[in-house]
């Protein structure tokens, strides 16, 4: 290079190996997700007196590259002269002028002495159509990016360029306002523009000191700036914006986060300037999401200044709530509590915690529960969502998480979606399986009642009667038995109950199938034969599978049929219950579940006892061996009046729970009840003292996604009022209630849990600083599990459970008043 020798990993663009070496070239069009697009014309390089481009030149070995020659120079300032030519040059007033804009980062880089050719506006206005972000065409250098990240990795196919034009713009359907276009407002489009093109609606006046000036003052400072700079030359001008961007810079505070939207754990930059949140930033370095988002994480962030958030407790007083202090509200929450539980036992008592809220939340809903009071009655939201599928795979795998990462479905050759409408709840997921099918040639199969997204999309859609899910499942297993399409090496060495399980199987043939799940008998030999002759098979579920009287067991045929075509354990295979609440999966996993500890020990198991009474200093004794009631349950008891208190975070259940005449009727009887919630919500409605919690930007710890990927999230923002973070606020509880626990920060619970508990014991915030993650289970060392089974499954025997099931009726079945059941 320039005649120095270097050394690194061949094959790769060169811009990415000059990188690695801590040498810049120029560029604007490339970005590491999107590849190379070949438009700027900035970043050429000559090899053997030849032009290259450098995003498209791979390195190797005994490469000779040229960087600086004066042909490459030329070229690539011709290039940079030609992109300033459709863009107007107004830095300094620009919102976009932070630091990151590409654009200008590059002009600068190159020291561009003059924009050579005349800025020529485009015949057409800004579209401000969409509530989330604005395209202006006078800003756009048609590079590219958008489109490529619109069609190749949210895969919507929206955007487009017609270059045929005399005045080539970016297109939404062929030319339609953005909002009346086929957009989803994912932020690709936004985040990897390399200008201020597309910018979020968010940052308008409020990026820097110049951008709130109105347009009638910044258009005279544009022209004049236009003017000076054909007689001093852009440098000075750049000069000024850069100072700008140093101004700008120590107000921009941008900060890791964790989106608390759905499973899957999108981490981002949050760019705030006071309590203004800026914008949403994906950066490549996000394990779950890279540059992704949806339409909530990217845009979908208003409610944390709302006006409705709770700011002060609140205590019922004469059927009307008041503002308290803490004080007064906390030794409230204490008397009571005790009083109830000394006067009728801690059975009495109910806990529910949040699936939205953090590991350290959950961990001390549930040590307050079962350290203070003595009951197991104690739960999250995943009673009617994640558990079905945990006891799925519980019974035939032994982990009640996803048997690998996004990557692996990435890797699969085929997925099959069921019941789950992806595109909607998990768009990220979604976006990753269309992009495998799209460039990758992966299958896909949906089974849904419902055409929605994804299944427009399917190789193979599959639409079976509601609740029927199970017996298409179990025929098809028989199927490979029949078709000699089982895995017989990974049977014989991994799965115990073969035989039992195949006769087992005897009901469900093809023509029993047909008739109660409406497929054809067709349908179900295609679908077998794809799973059946693949290498490997991911199977998606969702709610749809889950929140059914029929859930586990459908989750456990879901599981049977992988273990029979030996689809766990090596990359690009297993069950992937994709859960809902962006920390579901954490919830359960820190031990709200009435009848597992944190790391899933179960509560009945006298060691298990013994290690928890010991890692917080009690006997064993006095932890409850009973299984306690679950969120349902609890709420039943309190109509009965023999739960007579409870304590609910971040948790909607006068709202969302079914019967809801019932959940109110036993609201109103309870003795006492605390809420503890960033809102006033329906549910705190019926509580008689109010807790004000923050939402995740204002407090640090930890989530669980969907892949069982641990995640630390920064406090972006302070408190808004007297709020406090959850962990704070059940730290305080305890503590008046006579267990000072000397928590000053969440990483002090994650620690004491993963002292106790061997699924994360490896597990800390230093291992998780910044971009990095954990997926358990974690070794002591810090090792992590990204795919688990590869080497055996965490039953006594090291293997799994094929597991018989027999179909019975649902509990309602579809009828003309309620025919989607």
């Amino acid at each position: 290079m320039n005649g120095h020798e270097l050394h690194g990993r061949s094959g790769q663009p060169l811009i990415e190996f000059l990188k690695q070496q801590e040498i810049d070239l120029p560029h604007v069009c490339y970005h590491p997700t999107l590849g190379a697009l070949e438009t700027c014309d900035a970043c050429w390089v000559e090899v053997d007196g030849e032009l290259r481009r450098g995003c498209t030149l791979k390195s190797a070995e005994g490469l000779k590259v040229e960087l600086d020659s004066a042909q490459v120079r030329a070229a690539r300032e011709e290039g940079m002269d030609r992109l300033l030519a459709k863009h107007e040059l107004y830095c300094t007033v620009c919102e976009n002028n932070n630091g990151d804009c590409t654009l200008h980062n590059t002009m600068v880089d190159m020291q561009i002495p003059i924009q050579r050719y005349e800025f020529q506006r485009k015949p057409y206005p800004k579209d401000t159509s969409s509530p989330f972000y604005t395209y202006d065409p006078d800003q756009c250098i048609l590079c590219g990016r958008c489109v490529e990240a619109c069609q190749n990795v949210e895969v919507n196919e929206t955007l487009s360029i017609d270059f045929s034009s005399d005045d080539p713009r970016v297109l939404w359907d062929g030319g339609e306002a953005i909002n009346d276009s086929s957009c989803v407002h994912c932020g690709h489009c936004v985040t990897v523009c390399p200008c201020n093109a597309l910018m979020e609606n968010s940052m308008n006046e409020q990026a820097g000191p110049f951008t709130a000036m109105p347009w009638s003052l910044k258009r005279p400072m544009i022209e004049i700036v236009k003017q000076l700079e054909t007689t001093i030359g852009a440098p000075l001008i750049t000069g000024v914006s850069e100072i700008d961007v140093r101004l700008r810079q120590p107000e921009i505070k941008r900060t890791k986060t964790v989106c608390t939207y759905c499973g899957v754990g999108c981490s981002f930059e949050m760019w705030t300037r006071d309590r203004h949140i800026l914008k949403v930033q994906p950066v490549e370095e996000a394990p779950a999401n890279g540059i992704s988002t949806c339409i909530k994480g990217k845009f979908a962030w208003d409610f944390v200044n709302s006006e409705k958030r709770l700011t002060m407790p609140l205590i019922r007083e004469n059927g009307r709530f008041r503002e308290a202090d803490w004080d007064e509200a906390l030794d409230l929450v204490a008397r009571r509590l005790l009083a109830v539980r000394d006067r009728h036992g801690p059975d009495s008592l109910g806990f529910i915690g949040s699936s939205k809220g953090t590991n350290e939340q959950a961990y001390l809903v549930q040590k307050i529960a079962r350290r203070i009071i003595g009951t197991n009655n104690v739960d999250n939201s995943s009673r009617y969502c994640q558990n079905p599928a945990t006891s799925g795979l519980f019974r035939t795998v032994g982990y009640g998480g996803d048997a690998g990462t996004i990557q692996d479905l990435e890797q699969a050759e085929v997925v099959v979606v069921v019941g789950s409408n992806t595109a909607e709840n998990h768009p990220v997921i979604a976006a990753r399986i269309k992009a495998a099918q799209k460039l990758r040639g992966q299958k896909l199969i949906v089974v849904d009642p419902r055409k929605h997204a994804l299944a427009e999309r399917a190789d193979l859609f599959l639409r079976p009667k509601g609740g029927t899910d199970l017996i298409w499942a179990s025929a098809l297993a028989r199927y490979m038995f029949e078709h000699d399409l089982v895995d017989h090496e990974f049977l014989e060495r991994w799965v115990n109950g073969v035989e039992e399980y195949r006769d087992s199987l005897a009901p469900f043939t093809l023509e029993h199938a047909a008739v109660e799940t409406g497929l054809t008998r067709q349908e179900l030999i295609d679908a077998a034969e794809i799973i059946g002759r693949a290498g490997r098979v991911c199977i998606v579920w969702a709610m749809g599978i889950t929140q059914h009287s029929h859930g586990s067991d459908t989750s456990t045929a879901l599981s049977n049929l992988l273990l029979v075509t030996g689809n766990y354990g090596k990359p690009g295979t297993g069950g992937y219950p994709m859960r809902g609440h962006n920390n579901v999966q954490g919830a359960s996993d820190f031990g709200c579940l009435r009848d597992r500890y944190p790391g899933y020990g179960h509560v009945t198991d006298d060691e298990v006892r013994k290690r928890w009474a010991e890692g917080w200093g009690i006997a064993p004794e006095e932890l409850s061996g009973e299984v306690g009631h679950g969120n349902f349950l609890m709420v039943q008891a309190a109509d009965k009046r023999e739960i007579k208190a409870m304590y609910i975070v971040g948790e909607e259940t006068a709202f969302s729970d079914s019967n809801t005449h019932n959940v109110h009727s036993g609201f109103e009887k309870l003795e006492f009840m605390v809420v503890q919630d960033v809102f006033l919500s329906r549910t705190a409605e019926f509580a008689d003292v109010v807790l004000p919690a923050c939402p995740s930007v204002e407090q640090e710890g930890t989530y669980v996604n969907t892949e069982r990927r641990i995640q630390r999230s920064y406090q972006v923002l302070e408190p808004l009022g007297d709020s406090r973070p959850d962990w704070r606020i059940l730290t305080d509880v305890a503590a008046r209630m006579g267990h000072d626990w000397g928590y000053t920060h969440p990483s002090q619970i994650m620690e004491e849990c993963a002292r106790i508990a061997p699924l994360f014991a490896g597990v800390s915030y230093d291992r998780l600083a910044g971009w990095k993650s954990q997926l358990w289970p974690v070794a002591a060392d810090g090792t992590d599990t990204p795919l688990l089974y590869t080497d055996g499954f965490p039953n006594a025997d090291g293997k799994a459970n094929l597991y018989p099931l027999e179909w019975r009726l649902p509990e309602e079945v579809p009828d003309e008043e309620y025919d989607l059941l």
